[in-house]
This record gives structure tokens, C-alpha cells and sequence, in this order.
């Protein structure tokens, strides 16, 4: 049996960095998806196919996650934590249907970058626990596969994920994360522009950054409460439909992550070009270090402005995804 589904990429509102320390964060999922198809095969293999996901395409087949690594020419971090969460993902499948020995055939179609701050690897977590239960014949509702990526991605991170990006995938829209408290949010047509870098960052390197200024000095650590307390103002923003306040509590929350060291040369160029051309707020999203911005735009010069920034690779306008995972195959 073959199984197709697809889920979101997100950005952050607010929140990243801190909400791995109990501090709400304000994910909303975008259109620009990760489709998984899963095929069962006769044994325990599994065979692992890519014709993108920012990589230049690879194919293994292995026993196990110690049976065999692909052959790409990208970061080795990057790379082995890609496969880390397909093999954890496809553990999650097992578990949920009670196949502890089924194989698989596992393609991967995704349009979000890898390791570029927009959720590639839990979208495709998502997808795949989704798809790959459904090809054993169980069916999963979202908060479900929400729950078990989450622990596929506490996992391959070693502890240190949050729940914002794999419930934000797996429910769609935006989402308010705190600890393990997880909600949707009513959220406006928010004027989403994203840049990009072309560059993509190790997430776990840069979460275990913060925790070591967090625990070497008080001030990083009142920094962390800090981001909490703007995203707390920010879901009223949010709930009041106020762009302009939102825009400003993003310049703020950039600031801080700023001053937790997970911002770049290229972020800061691409952030303050949004901001010079009119946007009413532009941040890091995501682990920083590299990747990707978003502002705020509603008059598109933001926009045309990313597009003639140099270093900023790609930019383009991100609309808010009311769905999260889908199913898409037609059986």
C-alpha cells in the first residue's frame, strides 16, 4: 500500500530560542510544503529517496540506521540529521501500527529549505509518520502526529527541541506553544515575506549556544524571560489584527536574539533592508546563524527591496497555510 501526505513549513512570530525553556512562542505555518509518499515493502529495508530538500537529490537503502549512509556532497551535520529524523520518523510508524519489522520505500518532494529556519525537517517528520501509518493502515488524527514527531525531533536534538515547530506543522495556521500547553490561534492574512540566504545551520549547535549563555550569565537568562514577555504582548497584537504592533514587537524580538549571538552578517542586511523599504517589522526565524528572515509587508516594497539585497538569495511572499498535515493521495 502506497500513502501520500504533505505538510507546512512555518515561521516564527515570536519565540524561537525561548520557548525550548518553558516561554510561549507564536509559530504560523506557510505554504511551502514537504510531501512524503511511503510504499510498504515484502522486508525490513528501508529505502530512502530525495529529488530535492535543498539537497542535490540522493537515494540509500539500509537495514537501520546503521546500515548506510547516502553519498551527497552537503554539510555531514546536516546530512545525518536528515536521515536521523527519517529513521525516527519511520520508528514512530512501527510503533503506532505495531509493525515493529516493516520496510519501507520513502520518497521526499519538499519546497522548503533545508536547515534554513522554516521547519523543513518537521514538515517532513510530519509527512512521513502520517504517510507511513496510513500505508500500514492506521490512521492518525493531527495532534497525534504532532506529538510523535515532537518526540522523533526530541530525539535527533538530543532533548533540546520544543513542540512549536511539529505541532505548527501538523495543525496549520498559527499555533501558541508553551511547554506542553499547544493551541491554534484565530490569526489575520498576515503580509508574510521571507528571505533567504542560500545558507542553511546546525539547530542543535545553535540551541546548545544559547544554553550555555543562559546558564554562564544572569542577563542572557533574563534575556530568554524577556522574549517570553514580547510574545505574551504579541498575542494580543495578534488577536487585535495589529500589524503595526506586531511589526515592532518583531524588530524587538530580533534585538534579542540578536544579543543571544543567533543572528548573522546576512540576517541583519536582510532584516534591515525589509525594514528600510517600508516593512512594518522583520526578524530572524528559526535556529539563526543563517537561513531565513521574515517581515512583515504590505505594500510589497520589502519584497522587491530582498530581491535587491546582496547576499539575499531568494525572497518571496509566504502565505499563511490554514492546513496542516494532508493527506494527498486519492485512495
Amino acid at each position: 500500500m502506497s500513502s501520500t501526505s504533505s505538510a507546512p513549513g512555518k515561521v516564527y512570530l515570536f519565540g524561537e530560542h525561548a520557548v525550548v525553556y518553558g516561554e510561549p512562542a507564536v509559530p504560523c505555518a506557510i505554504e511551502r510544503r514537504a510531501t512524503v509518499t511511503v510504499s510498504e515493502r515484502g522486508d525490513d529495508r528501508l529505502r530512502v529517496s530525495s529529488s530535492d530538500l535543498s539537497l542535490d537529490g540522493f537515494t540509500v537503502e539500509y537495514a537501520g540506521s546503521d546500515g548506510g549512509k547516502p553519498d551527497v556532497d552537503v554539510p555531514t551535520p546536516l546530512i545525518e540529521a536528515a536521515m536521523g529524523y527519517v529513521d525516527a520518523a519511520v520508528e514512530q510508524a512501527r510503533d503506532a501500527a505495531g509493525r515493529p519489522d516493516a520496510g519501507f520505500d520513502v520518497e521526499i518532494e519538499s519546497d522548503i529549505p533545508l536547515g534554513a529556519g522554516l521547519g523543513s525537517s518537521a514538515a517532513v517528520v510530519v509527512a512521513g509518520i502520517d504517510a507511513a501509518t496510513r500505508a500500514l493502515g492506521v490512521e492518525l488524527d493531527a495532534r497525534e502526529v504532532a506529538e510523535r514527531a515532537y518526540a522523533v525531533e526530541h530525539e535527533v536534538q538530543e532533548g533540546q527541541a520544543s513542540r512549536a515547530d511539529t505541532f505548527c506543522s501538523a495543525m496549520g495556521g498559527a499555533v501558541r506553544v508553551e511547554g506542553g500547553d499547544c493551541r491554534t490561534l484565530d490569526a489575520p492574512a498576515l503580509p508574510f515575506v521571507v528571505g533567504y540566504d542560500g545558507t542553511s545551520h546546525d539547530t542543535g549547535a545553535l540551541v546548545s549556544g544559547v544554553r550555555g549563555l543562559r546558564e554562564e550569565y544572569d542577563f542572557a537568562a533574563d534575556t530568554v524571560e524577556a522574549i517570553g514577555d514580547l510574545v505574551r504582548r504579541g498575542e494580543e497584537a495578534l488577536a487585535d489584527g495589529d500589524v503595526e504592533e506586531l511589526g515592532r514587537l518583531m524588530d524587538f524580538n530580533h534585538g534579542l536574539l540578536s544579543a543571544l549571538g543567533v543572528s548573522a552578517r546576512s540576517l541583519d542586511t536582510m532584516v534591515w533592508a525589509a525594514r528600510d523599504a517600508g516593512a512594518q517589522g522583520a526578524k530572524l526565524t528559526g535556529a539563526g546563524g543563517g537561513g531565513c528572515i521574515v517581515a512583515l509587508d504590505e505594500d510589497g516594497d520589502a519584497l522587491t527591496a530582498l530581491g535587491l539585497t546582496p547576499g539575499c538569495e531568494r525572497s518571496f511572499r509566504a502565505a499563511l497555510a490554514t492546513d496542516g498535515v494532508r493527506r494527498e493521495d486519492a485512495s
